[in-house]
């Protein structure tokens, strides 16, 4: 979730700023000189409820000061909590099923033609991130920060740094940035073998730890990522700025979920055991992103396409539009629509019949199958005293699992293997 002060007196300076975005980071083009040092305050509540599923409650305080020689600090601490329950892989079944929990302690069993989640799904992340922005020399810009993560069992530390040039009186703004990220993931129960089957028997049995631990390979594991963006910004005039941006993206190391498991069916689709999922040690993605802001008689229109393809054989496509409404007492509303699809990773299947060849790589993860997204909703901001600002959002979100083509067999007919998510979003947001 990004914070975003909107200034309603001043939308021509919103919309003259030339801003590309990177990882975090950000880098302005300056209309003026700063006469003094400010402080500008964001801080936000959101709330995330899928229906039956996670829940998600955020909390965000984001403060940037401005300096008299236009340096700018940004931070920003993040606290969010996550419950409820979560898909492990497995398809459902016209009979009960009976898992073993990721750690070891205990089980759960999932009732007839239910998909199966894990309802102990819960975490805790704490995240800060810094970013200082400076001029360097005419008409340059340079920027670099950083990021601290961490929950009950990640860990992701991140930098990154990026340089700017202005053009064209301003009007034009080349970028180039980097960033590097190092990831540590510790699962409680830790690294699943892959392919492994999942152990299902009685935790308290005095042989089940011996036995358990036999199906890892490690209490750790970790991955790094490399990312590099090439930006383009440029005013077209004084009502419309355009940017476009595309992005290298490198990950390697251990790029498995630890948590999620396949369904080896026989030629009825009843399940016989769970395989833990393999994915493969590194990924390549490549994204292309443009965007347009134009401000109307009546409005800001603020809309974007992104397109991202991987080595994985995932392919996707966002458009986000957004319109922000103001109104003469100051007040504004803001539709959005957002609509997202991808197709299915190469090595992903919903299930595995019991005598097919085992795959070096698969999956049951619909996260990486074919899947179509859209999100529906509606800000509204009420300014306060001294130029601050409160604003309320409310969104729908709907996400719709996909058949990449496998068909169902036997008893697997009977149920639903793609079942659809329903969510609201909820945010409040005080700037100051």
């Amino acid at each position: 979730m990004q914070l975003k002060k909107q200034n309603k007196s001043n939308l021509k300076a919103l919309l003259t700023t030339a801003t590309c975005a990177l990882l975090g980071g950000t880098v302005q083009a300056a209309t003026q000189a700063n006469t003094e040092e400010t402080w500008e305050f964001d801080t936000a509540l959101m709330h995330y409820s899928e229906t039956d599923r996670v829940s998600a409650t955020e909390v965000i305080i984001a403060g940037k000061k401005t300096f008299v020689n236009d340096e700018v600090l940004s931070l920003k601490l993040t606290f969010d909590t996550l419950t409820g329950a979560s898909a492990n892989g497995a398809v459902a079944q016209p009979t009960p099923q009976t898992f073993t929990r990721p750690s070891g302690n205990g089980q759960y069993t999932i009732q007839e033609g239910e998909t199966p989640l894990d309802d102990t799904f819960q975490d805790t992340r704490v995240q800060f991130t810094g970013q200082w922005t400076q001029p360097w020399w005419e008409g340059y810009t340079v920027s670099v920060g950083g990021n601290l993560s961490k929950e009950y069992d990640y860990t992701s530390i991140s930098v990154n740094g990026n340089i700017a040039r202005d053009f064209n009186n301003k009007n034009t703004t080349l970028s180039i940035g980097t960033a590097y990220a190092y990831d540590l993931i510790e699962p409680e129960g830790g690294i699943p073998d892959p392919l492994s089957a999942m152990l299902i028997g009685d935790s308290d049995d005095p042989s089940f730890e011996s036995e358990f631990n036999a199906t890892r390979i490690g209490s750790d594991d970790n991955k790094t990522t490399f990312d590099v963006l090439f930006g383009v910004t440029q005013v077209i005039n004084r009502k419309m700025i355009v940017q476009f941006n595309y992005s290298l993206s490198t990950s390697s190391g251990y790029l498995t979920d630890p948590f999620k498991v396949i369904s080896s069916v026989n030629a009825n689709g009843e399940a016989q055991e769970y395989l833990h999922e393999n994915r493969p040690d590194d990924r390549t993605k490549h994204a292309f992103f443009g965007q347009t802001k134009y401000h109307f008689d009546s409005g800001f229109l603020d809309a974007s396409y992104r397109y991202m393809t991987d080595d994985w054989e995932i392919e996707s496509h966002t458009f986000d539009v957004r319109y922000l409404i103001p109104f003469s007492n100051g007040h504004f509303i803001e539709p959005h629509v957002r609509m997202y699809t991808q197709s299915a990773a190469d090595f992903y299947q919903p299930f595995i019949q019991e005598d097919a060849p085992l795959p070096d790589f698969i999956s049951a993860d619909y996260r990486i199958g074919d899947l179509d997204t859209y999100t529906v909703g509606l800000k509204y901001g009420i300014p306060m005293d001294n130029n601050n600002e409160l604003s309320f959002r409310l969104e729908y979100y709907h996400q719709a699992p996909k058949s990449n083509g496998t068909e169902a067999i036997g008893v697997l007919n009977d149920v639903e293997l793609y079942e659809p998510i329903d969510a609201i979003v909820a945010q409040v947001t005080y700037s100051f």
